[in-house]
């Protein structure tokens, strides 16, 4: 029985909840993080904390709860002072029964230093308090160490009376809470700031201005920290530019230089010394004499009819006096001068002058000189009087022509200022910008063209425009009439009448029809022809030129003006008879030397007689002979080549032109050829290019190369082709062998002409003339034939072996050589 009795007991133990917590007393500094779990031994149905106020526990951002099946873990971040107490862990089984388990957070401060500066700054001879702001619990005993002249307050601060720099230093300030053995400190640095004290050497300077002169102010300052040294003029703060220079030197000396001073520098400058104690400042003024000028002139805008009034403001030391000067006529006003008409007038003085002008007109309108005048100097400037004034039309012609179907334009042409704004209306309608079937509207500055395309009567009439400003409006009237062809021009005249041209002359009609005439026509026929042929004039000009007439023949002339509109009536009717044909008037001549025993005759063609110029006869002579050369050029060229002529003479010229009626009178002519050229080459060669020459003169070396070395071949055994030769042929050869082919050779150089270059020996006279004796033909008819070259020889043991103004040497075409002694000495 007994044991049945335990064993129930034992039961009844092991169903109720057993809570415990991992810690029972607990003691957390604050700031700290914590955290306790809370374990139950039995059938836990739910598991809660509670804090010491005895509310529930739910998990926050600084307290948070992990609980599993049978435990619970509570966390405390950052714990604080109010966070100490009683935590309770409470338990629940299925039978509703509880359970709890406790635990006591105790909280306590460490030793914190809140918030303390170091170095900790205060004014010269002032009271001061060093903060040391020191926590813990319980309260800590706070010491600060330095000298006796201090006192700790309740707040743990530190004060000193009347801080000097001797108080400057480090202090120490040391905490301790004795119940824990803890202690702590913290080195804190005392600065004193003393004030700027300032002093300048000169307060006041003279200057002129416009002279490039510069002034320096000097500022002295001392003060704890060092002090900042700004200069100031009115206001603000200078900077360094290439006008001031700023310069800070030891012993605290501080300077501002002004450079270049010019009027508007004069005035008061501040040294300002600042540091973290305070600030003091001094004036400095600066007097600046300069010469005038003129700071207030503005252009002036002023309404045609009304007053304008010019100012102008001029400075300088001294005051400077001011006078005017009209651009437009070069008249000068001064302090109370007036114009002959009384409209301009001048009043002022000490620097400021007034020009007032009555009744503006337009011819004021221009540039006024505003001139300040003192003993050290002079300023001018100038200023433009701007006048407005309504609208007013420019155009001269109200009255336009047009017909349906041909746009005109009607242009409203308007001067204002400001610039008008132009409306234009038609039967007290006003047409749109856009315009109408019939209109359209062209704008441009001051000017407003209506294009109008007639169509029908209606189209015709007034037509209005309308100018508007800000000054007034203005209205013109314009008339669209129709226009109508030219009458017909009169006073027909016929001059300059010659086989086949005839000029006719006539006045313009007395009506143009409104259209500016075009052009005129002119018909003119064969008396008793029905066709009529056409001839427009230039323009319109009245003089028009008939040609491809037929000679000794009566035509009939007429002229018709022609305008947009169309043709108008002819003239009354003249008639005229061409000139019969004869023979040519005598043509005109001029000369040109040609190259060699050329000389050209340039042909001019006269009055032709009427019919074509055939031939020109042309038939030449020496002055010392008697028999006449003639030479018949066709009426198509313009020039004759005659050649070839006698050096040194002078020539006689007799030209008549000819055509199927007879010749001409003829027109006579002279010249004279001159001396033989010393260089035949200057006178070939001066027509030609610098390449042929260039060209010629390296053909005629090389010839002159090829012709030495066979000479040296067959004379002497040298030379290329004696080189060549030993190469090909034996080396066995005799004094008799050599002998032998130095006389061939000589009879292959003089005679054979079928293997080697022909010599010829040619005269002067020769040469002008080919090989079969008739003459060199003219420029225009090619010979190939380059120019001569003489070949310079060398002398051979002292002898002339050909000399050089005996040989010439012709190449021609086919490269063969033609070589003739020059026998004349010419």
């Amino acid at each position: 029985m007994r044991l049945l009795l335990n064993y129930f007991r034992l039961l009844s133990l092991l169903s109720v909840l057993q809570v415990s917590i991992s810690l029972n007393k607990v003691e957390l500094s604050v700031g700290e993080s914590k955290f306790f779990k809370c374990t139950v031994i039995g059938e836990l149905v739910n598991l809660e904390w509670f804090n010491p106020q005895g509310e529930r526990i739910v998990s926050s951002q600084r307290v948070a709860l992990h609980t599993g099946e049978d435990s619970s873990r509570l966390t405390i971040y950052n714990a604080e002072v109010e966070d100490a107490g009683i935590y309770r862990c409470q338990a629940t089984d299925a039978q509703g029964q509880t359970q709890e388990a406790t635990m006591v957070l105790e909280m306590y401060q460490k030793l914190t230093f809140r918030n303390v500066r170091s170095p900790q700054e205060f004014r010269h001879d002032e009271a001061a308090e060093v903060v040391c702001d020191v926590i813990a619990s319980p309260a800590p005993a706070v010491t600060c160490y330095h000298n006796s002249r201090f006192q700790v307050l309740p707040n743990n601060n530190l004060q000193i009376h009347k801080v000097t720099k001797a108080d400057e230093g480090v202090y120490r300030c040391e905490a301790r809470v004795e119940a824990r053995g803890e202690i702590d400190f913290v080195d804190i640095e005392v600065v004193v700031n003393v004030p700027p004290v300032l002093s300048v050497l000169q307060q006041s300077f003279n200057a002129t201005a416009d002279y490039q002169e510069s002034v320096t102010f000097t500022c002295i300052t001392s003060g704890s920290p060092n002090p900042e040294v700004t200069w100031h003029r009115k206001g603000q703060q200078l900077e360094r530019s290439e006008q001031y220079v700023l310069n800070t030197m030891e012993a605290g000396r501080s300077t501002l230089t002004i450079r270049n001073i010019i009027q508007g520098d004069g005035g008061d400058y501040t040294c300002r010394a600042t540091n973290k104690a305070g600030a003091e400042e001094r004036e400095l003024f600066l007097k600046v004499f300069v010469q005038p000028h003129i700071t207030q002139l503005r252009n002036v805008t002023a309404v045609e009819g009304s007053a304008a009034m010019i100012s102008c403001v001029a400075e300088g030391e001294p005051l400077p006096e001011i006078s005017w000067r009209r651009a437009s006529d070069g008249q000068s006003f001064a302090d109370g001068d007036k114009s002959q008409d009384g409209r301009v007038d001048v009043r002022g003085r000490h620097g400021k002058s007034m020009l007032t002008i009555s009744g503006v007109k337009l011819t004021d309108l221009g540039r006024f000189d505003c001139e300040a005048l003192s003993r050290i100097g002079g300023h001018q400037k100038s200023m433009f009087l701007d006048i407005e004034y309504m609208p007013k039309f420019q155009t001269n012609q109200t009255i336009f022509y047009s017909w349906e179907g041909n746009p005109v334009n009607i242009s409203c042409d308007v001067k204002s200022n400001p610039p008008a704004t132009m409306l234009w209306r038609r039967e007290r309608l006003t047409i749109s910008a856009e315009g109408t079937a019939t209109t359209r509207i062209h704008t441009t500055d001051g000017k407003s063209l209506l294009e109008v395309t007639p169509v029908s009567d209606r189209d015709f009439g007034r037509y209005n425009c309308t100018a508007r400003n800000n000054i007034g409006v203005k209205y013109q009237e314009f008339i669209l009439a129709q226009a109508d062809v030219p009458s017909n021009p009169y006073s027909v005249r016929l001059s300059a009448v010659s086989q086949r041209i005839a000029t006719v002359t006539f006045m313009k009609p007395d009506s143009h029809g409104g259209v500016p005439i075009g052009h005129y026509l002119v018909n003119y026929k064969e008396v008793g022809s029905q066709d009529w042929r056409d001839v427009k004039s230039h323009g319109v000009q009245t003089i028009v030129l008939l040609t491809g007439l037929e000679p000794n023949t009566t035509y009939e002339v007429r002229v018709a003006a022609v305008n947009g509109k169309g043709q108008g009536e002819f003239s009354h009717t003249e008639s005229f008879q061409t000139l019969p044909i004869r023979e040519p008037s005598p043509p005109a001549v001029h000369g040109q030397r040609g190259m060699g025993k050329t000389y050209r005759l340039g042909l001019v063609k006269q009055d032709d007689g009427g019919m074509p110029i055939v031939e020109y006869i042309v038939k030449y002579k020496t002055d010392k002979e008697e028999q006449w050369m003639t030479k018949l050029v066709s009426g198509q060229h313009d020039f004759a080549l005659l050649q070839p002529l006698q050096w040194n003479m002078r020539y006689e010229v007799e030209i008549t032109a000819r055509n199927v009626k007879g010749l001409s009178e003829p027109t006579f002519y002279q010249f004279f050829m001159p001396q033989k050229p010393d260089i035949i080459a200057d006178s070939l060669f001066s027509g030609l290019g610098l390449g042929p020459v260039v060209g010629l003169g390296l053909v005629g070396f090389l010839l002159v190369l090829i012709v030495v070395d066979v000479s040296c071949y067959f004379l002497r055994q040298c030379g290329l082709l004696m080189c060549i030769t030993r190469k090909l042929c034996s080396k066995k050869t005799t004094t008799s062998g050599k002998s032998k082919e130095m006389e061939e050779g000589k009879a292959a150089y003089l005679g054979d002409g079928s293997k080697d270059p022909i010599v010829e020996m040619r005269t002067e006279e020769e040469r002008i003339t080919n090989h079969d004796g008739s003459p060199v033909h003219e420029p225009n008819e090619t010979t190939p034939l380059t120019e001569p070259e003489k070949l310079p020889l060398k002398e051979e043991n002292g002898k002339e072996t050909l000399k050089p103004d005996m040989i010439e040497i012709k190449v021609h075409s086919d490269n063969s050589i033609h070589t003739k002694r020059d026998d004349s000495k010419a």
